[in-house]
């Protein structure tokens, strides 16, 4: 397992490093996004393709790891080729440009750190796929992983479409979206993601036990990561300044994170 391992970081760093190559000829990093979630399918399809006798949870877990990552970053790549460099790269690099330093500190301060996070937050998916050599069984606390993953990959892709449709109608520029799922939580996909890679961590830990306390701080992490550091936190300071009252009206009333009725339901 742990030559497994050191071979999907090898190449790991092998794709990263051609990605950084392409990032500095375009002066624009902000496509590591997409690469989060395609990373992580890449990494969990070559766990499996190592396995000499994969049982049915390796078949599992390499299927909601591919679909969740693969979806993921298909539609962060079209966001990304749509709207062109996020902003939150470009504050992060602008004195780094400015000092002729772009290539080292991409390399540094993006592309390597989040190699080690993306490493880090598919563990489960890849040691449950490891680990998962026939015959292993789908116990209980595998279908209980199944559900967590479909919540969650329901609330993300449908969090997702309802907010591109929202953006893509003039009428609603300068508007808040507190319609649909977006009514009982701030953040349907970041919810979504969450109980995604928890359900993977329930699947591995039904494949092995031990393996779950191996790797469940990915789930946390990502879940950290998601509510209070990259993810919502940064997300609502930048909507604060530019909705002002109609985004902190939408905060006091809808739940930050996990899904729940809106306060004018409650009253």
């Amino acid at each position: 397992m742990l030559d497994a391992l050191l071979i999907n970081a090898a190449l790991l760093i092998v794709v990263v490093l051609v990605l950084w190559l392409i990032s500095v000829r375009l002066g624009d990093v902000s496509f590591i996004d997409a690469f989060w979630g395609a990373g992580m399918a890449m990494l969990a399809i070559s766990s499996f393709v190592q396995l000499a006798d994969p049982g049915v949870l390796a078949f599992v877990l390499l299927a909601m790891t591919a679909v969740w990552g693969f979806r993921l970053g298909i539609h962060l790549l079209r966001r990304w080729w749509r709207e062109g460099e996020d902003q939150r790269y470009e504050r992060l690099l602008r004195q780094d440009r400015e000092k002729g330093r772009f290539a080292l500190a991409a390399l540094v301060k993006v592309w390597l750190g989040q190699a080690v996070l993306l490493f880090l937050v598919s563990s489960p998916a890849q040691l449950g796929i490891l680990g998962a050599a026939a015959p292993t069984p789908v116990t209980a606390r595998a279908w209980a992983g199944f559900a967590l993953y479909g919540v969650g990959v329901f609330f993300e892709w449908l969090g997702d479409w309802q907010l591109a449709q929202f953006k893509s109608d003039p009428a609603n520029e300068g508007e808040v979206l507190d319609t649909g799922l977006w009514r009982y939580t701030r953040h349907p996909n970041y919810f979504g993601d969450a109980c995604a890679w928890w359900g993977i961590w329930l699947v591995c830990a039904a494949v092995d036990p031990w393996l779950a306390l191996y790797t469940v701080a990915g789930p946390i992490f990502l879940t950290f990561t998601l509510t209070k550091w990259s993810g919502a936190a940064l997300l609502e300071s930048g909507m604060k300044k530019k909705r002002g009252d109609k985004y902190a009206g939408y905060i006091e009333r809808t739940s930050a994170f996990v899904p729940w009725p809106p306060k004018d339901d409650r009253t």
